[in-house]
């Protein structure tokens, strides 16, 4: 059965906002770190979190992957560029590159920003 990667990503934000109750210190030094990091600087903040994903997607780790998505996403990164992203992880990890993909594509398609119109371009 596909695991549904919305449900994941929801589960995920909770996850990390309980981690805020638990261990306060240690979510505000995460997000001080991202806060300064992914910001425009030599290269622009979209395409840090685009660089993210491919790193998310050769680690291998789910949450990963759908938070670097999710960001690249809200900053303003197009279909194409994810597809360009899948393909640099693919030339660089083999199939098993592809196989992270495909959390990405399932999730793309759940928000409906990946179907057959998209498909090809």
């Amino acid at each position: 059965m596909v695991e549904n990667q919305t449900s994941i990503n929801a589960d995920r934000k909770d996850l990390y906002n309980l981690l805020g109750s638990i261990h306060p210190e240690l979510k505000t030094t995460v997000d001080a770190v991202v806060s300064c990091t992914y910001v425009d600087g030599a290269l622009e903040k979209k395409m840090k979190y685009l660089l993210a994903l491919a790193v998310a997607l050769g680690t291998g780790c789910r949450m990963c992957i759908l938070a670097q998505l999710t960001s690249a996403l809200e900053s303003g990164a197009t279909i194409e560029e994810v597809k360009d992203v899948l393909s640099v992880v693919f030339a660089m990890k083999g199939t098993s590159g592809i196989a992270e993909s495909l959390r990405i594509i399932q999730y793309l398609h759940e928000l409906d920003e990946f179907d057959e119109k998209n498909v090809g371009n």
